[in-house]
């Protein structure tokens, strides 16, 4: 009898096992919701409200992860920050974002503004279905006019979760010089790199005659090509209504390259093209920290 009780036991600690790394194999392959939301320039309730709705959706429609633009509270390089923005965590926009998440039992990665002391940092941050804080950026590659308002980040982090390994940077931080940031991201074993951005162009771009993208594809391919990660930005639409570009115009476009280097999916253009778009996400196995692989792309081969 206690043989057979201890052959039991060990059976179901196999079969929970083998289950365990079944559950691990599967939150590898998942729905991923790209939410190029319209973000209404110094209306952070509109906008946060917006963005409740869209993580709801976005979970009621299977997905694990949704990604959020850039600024999405206040709108890039929007003044109005200056009196409203809240520290990360405990301002209203990161409580109201790791509520959504935790409701909707979904990781959530969205750009917001941070206010620490006197200074504002153009941040984002990724926050798990328990609405926990995972990852807080702070933009490092900003464009020169926007350091009136913004000061500058000094750090990269990843964050091992149940979906892969999380990296995260913000818009141009995907164009800094010999793309030094996301290869850092992957070197830290990034499985994939989510970036919230507000791509924006002249109210006079004609988009088929320049067709808007190519940039980005041309930074986020050699990444996943080099270290076989996912690469997924997501802007917002709407009109940018205060700062240098005034007036220009946010267009949506995000985008998506595999692990592979192949692009996924483009989404719309257009000042008014405000949709989610869902992506099938398959993570690859990535070589262990410190090995040959590793060194091989540290020397330069």
């Amino acid at each position: 009898m206690l043989k057979f009780g201890l052959f039991v036991c060990i059976l179901v600690l196999v079969s929970c096992n083998q289950n365990q790394t079944d559950h691990r194999k599967d939150l590898r392959s998942y729905k991923l919701a790209m939410v190029q939301m319209e973000v209404v320039g110094g209306a952070p309730g509109i906008n946060l409200n917006r963005a409740e709705m869209k993580i709801k959706e976005a979970a009621d429609n299977g997905a694990r992860l949704a990604l959020l633009p850039e600024a999405l509270d206040f709108g890039w390089t929007h003044t109005s920050a200056r009196e409203g923005a809240g520290p990360i965590p405990g301002g209203a926009s990161f409580e109201r974002l790791s509520e959504a998440a935790r409701e909707n039992n979904i990781y959530v990665c969205a750009g917001i503004i941070e206010r620490d002391g006197e200074e504002l940092y153009n941040a984002a941050v990724v926050i798990d279905r328990e609405g926990k804080l995972l990852i807080k950026h702070r933009k490092l590659n900003e464009l020169d006019f926007a350091h009136t308002l913004y000061e500058i980040g000094n750090m990269l982090n990843v964050s091992e979760t149940e979906i892969g390994t999380l990296g995260l940077l913000i818009c141009a931080d995907a164009t800094s010089a010999d793309l030094v940031l996301a290869k850092s991201l992957g070197m830290m074993g990034a499985d994939i790199i989510i970036s919230p951005c507000a791509w924006a162009v002249p109210p006079d771009h004609d988009n088929e005659k320049d067709p808007y993208g190519t940039l980005w594809v041309n930074a986020y391919r050699p990444i996943s090509k080099i270290f076989d990660v996912w690469y997924v930005g997501v802007s917002n639409v709407g009109k940018i209504t205060d700062g240098e570009w005034n007036g220009w115009n946010c267009i949506g476009s995000s985008l998506a390259i595999n692990a592979d280097g192949e692009k996924v999916v483009q989404g719309p253009y257009g000042v008014d093209a405000d949709t989610i778009i869902y992506i099938d996400v398959k993570l690859k196995e990535r070589p262990a920290k410190g090995t040959e692989w590793y060194q091989r792309w540290g020397r330069g081969e």
